[in-house]
């Protein structure tokens, strides 16, 4: 099948080798070593980036801190404005950038797609968001004094996105950065860099026909070979958002930590769904199937773990693996395909191994589990999703394996569907499916999820860019994108006025001179 690549190469100017750092509206000539990016779809090279060393990071940061100088100065709702120009340039290259996600990460054509269509979600968020950074006022206790509270700009924010979102999660954190006041320096993971290139091409000409100062909107596009912990040690970033595994992120925050930073930490996920005796079966199915096998496993709200009531655990255990039998596997752009490849061979081998461990503990596949090679499978990246029987205090069971491998776990009561759910380390995204209201209610109350998502009849797969995204425990706490999430990157300050002719000390103190 012919996916015409060179043509949306072409329209995104996506060079054969690509400069890997840009202020916005200047791009650098980087000198560090060239990183091909392969796809996994098959194995081919798409194009080459010229990475940027630590000293052109250095270049940028001075940028960035001269930029946060005059950015900070325009209105919000002028920054907004930016915004809506900037959501309507991804619109016209909707089709093209969903194209070379799918290409460079491997996630289905109509996923790519649904993650751009994220980026211009939140830019008409932000652009709204631009008239609402609220502050409130208190009475004060002193007469004559009035008080209230305001939030500025907080200077660089850093943003360290992973691969399996290699567009959306810059944009959820950066769109409202900018009408914050921030300025953004962007590190996209290096098995993703064009998709970064590509985007910073297309807003390009949004900034220069604006006039934004150089510095603004900042990319370092790069591996660890020259930015690794320097990042997250770097005092002049006071902010800084990470999207990755718990091991890395553990690392971060201790690093940003060690400097008093800010970080924002959206970390890994071990996401479970509740079916219980009322649920709808058929909304349940649709769920199960889309949050787990949806991006090859590969989303940090991927569905690891179903908790299924033992009255509906032979039905749908048969439902899913007939569902499973039928799924389309191959090319990410072919439009019937349902599974793509993983991200690359590393993930493939770490897909197996968990499968080894899994059967070590006692689990059961009952369908999936295996490469595929042959025909169309040439990357070597392509596995056939798994479904298994386990229990939840397996050790395998307990981590987080990024890929399509979903555990069925029977249950008994309500008491131990909540405990079952709850009892692994991380906490970030959880379903129940139930037409009991008791039953949602509880799930949802404090001695229910203990996840920072918690749904009732949709999946755990997916969010509205309109709430606050993220979670608890080893998800690392942080929030981005929507709800009052704006705050985190901007500074605080109380302020109380004296608009009298008094100045009364506390506890009546007096001074006499």
């Amino acid at each position: 099948m012919e996916y015409n690549i060179s043509s949306f190469l072409d329209e995104l100017n996506i060079q054969p080798v690509n400069d890997g750092m840009c202020t916005g509206t200047v791009w650098t000539r980087t000198t560090g070593d060239l990183i091909h990016s392969m796809s996994p779809a098959d194995g081919s090279r798409i194009a080459s980036v010229r990475q940027c060393t630590r000293e052109e990071y250095q270049q940028t940061v001075a940028k960035a801190q001269e930029a946060f100088l005059k950015w900070r100065r325009k209105p919000a709702p002028q920054r907004g404005e930016i915004v809506r120009q900037i959501g309507l340039e991804l619109r016209k290259y909707k089709e093209p950038l969903g194209r070379l996600v799918s290409l460079e990460m491997g996630k289905i054509y109509q996923e790519g797609l649904g993650e751009v269509q994220e980026m211009i979600d939140i830019c008409d968020f932000a652009v709204g968001q631009s008239r609402q950074l609220y502050g409130f006022t208190m009475h004060s206790e002193r007469p004559g004094h009035r008080m209230y509270d305001q939030y500025h700009p907080l200077g660089i924010v850093g943003v360290v996105s992973a691969f399996n979102f290699p567009v959306a999660v810059w944009a959820w954190n950066a769109m409202i950065a900018l009408v914050a006041g921030d300025v953004v320096i962007w590190k996209p993971s290096s098995k993703v860099l064009l998709c970064a290139i590509a985007v910073h091409k297309i807003i390009e000409d949004v900034l220069k026909r604006n006039d934004v100062p150089e510095g603004v909107l900042n990319l370092v596009a790069t591996s660890s070979k020259y930015l690794g912990d320097e990042l997250f040690a770097d005092s002049r970033i006071p902010l800084i958002s990470f999207t990755g595994s718990t091991r890395i992120g553990k690392k971060a925050a201790a690093l940003i930590g060690a400097r008093l930073g800010k970080s924002i930490l959206e970390l890994g996920g071990n996401n479970a769904i509740v079916v219980t005796p009322d649920a709808n079966l058929e909304m349940a199915m649709r769920a199960i199937i889309f949050g787990a096998v949806g991006t090859c496993g590969q989303r940090c709200t991927s569905t690891r773990r179903i908790i299924l009531h033992e009255s509906v655990y032979d039905e749908v255990r048969d439902r899913l693996v007939k569902a499973y039998k039928s799924l389309k596997i191959g090319h990410p752009l072919d439009p019937a395909t349902h599974v793509g490849p993983l991200i690359d061979c590393q993930a493939k081998e770490t897909y197996l191994e968990a499968i080894r461990q899994l059967k070590e503990e006692g689990g059961t596949i009952l369908y999936g589990g295996e490469e595929l090679t042959g025909p169309g499978f040439e990357s070597g990246c392509y596995v056939v999703p798994a479904i298994a029987e386990a229990e939840n205090h397996f050790r395998i069971v307990q981590e987080e394996t990024f890929a399509p491998l979903l555990y069925l776990i029977r249950y008994g009561t309500a008491d131990e569907a909540i405990s079952l759910h709850n009892g692994v380390p991380q906490g970030l995204s959880s379903a129940i499916f139930t037409t009991n209201l008791q039953e949602a209610e509880r799930f949802l109350s404090a001695e229910g999820s203990d996840c920072g998502i918690a749904n009732v009849n949709i999946g755990t797969s997916g969010a509205e860019i309109g709430g606050a995204f993220g979670g608890e425990k080893e998800t690392g706490g942080g929030r981005e994108s929507g709800s009052d999430a704006w705050k985190a990157y901007m500074r605080r300050q109380t302020n109380t006025i004296n608009y009298s002719s008094d100045l009364p000390l506390a506890q009546g103190i007096e001074f006499n001179w």
